[in-house]
């Protein structure tokens, strides 16, 4: 297409022309090229700026604006602390953090695995049965599964401060408001599966 000065302009005609999606698709390319090039990165920034604008859906307006702002200012430092919005997260259906271990399990640790948890909720008479096989994790609320490997009963007050990091693994297990049946090795395998991620992270650049 002529090299980048070329894209550029021709990303600038369209951004001029309100094309923001065409322009956007062709700055793309060049700061996946050389996302040191501040020209490419103003202009997608101003791009997603307007596309952000212009979105009637929620999560797509946060992704254009966040991305505009990581193409001005970088990725940032610090993440989100969720410990703050704990007053609005503990009243979450526990089924939705199941689903997010779930998605974090590493399938390649899991391959060989096959374990059954219980993680019951004594102060809320609920009880959660996850199984993993096939580097899969399954969950669903049922009775205590009597040939579960391990059984954590445990207050929702107590898995929270483990879900936000309010304390660690050594931490939760040695807790007075924890009882555990079953194998501590098997449910020390099941925590070891997962991936926790960074969350400051790229989301323009590759």
């Amino acid at each position: 297409m002529g090299g980048d000065e070329s894209v550029i302009r021709l990303a600038q005609a369209a951004y001029e022309q309100g094309d923001y999606r065409w322009a956007a698709t062709l700055l793309n390319h060049v700061v996946f090229y050389d996302r040191e090039n501040q020209q490419a990165r103003a202009l997608l920034a101003k791009c997603y700026d307007q596309l952000g604008y212009q979105a009637e859906s929620g999560p797509w307006r946060d992704n254009y604006l966040t991305g505009a702002l990581e193409l001005r200012q970088g990725v940032p430092e610090t993440t989100l602390d969720p410990g703050q919005a704990k007053g609005i997260i503990q009243y979450a259906e526990r089924s939705h953090f199941f689903d997010v271990m779930a998605a974090q399990i590493d399938a390649e640790k899991a391959e060989d695995v096959q374990l059954t948890i219980n993680f019951n909720f004594t102060d809320l008479d609920e009880n959660h049965v996850l199984t993993v096989k096939n580097a899969v994790m399954h969950h669903r609320i049922a009775p205590k599964d009597e040939s579960a490997d391990a059984t954590l009963n445990m207050t929702q007050e107590l898995f929270l401060g483990l879900i936000l990091a309010e304390t660690n693994f050594a931490g939760f297990l040695l807790s007075d408001d924890l009882d555990i049946e079953g194998s501590r090795l098997d449910l020390a395998k099941f925590f070891s599966l997962q991936d926790r991620y960074a969350g400051n992270f790229d989301i323009v650049f590759p």
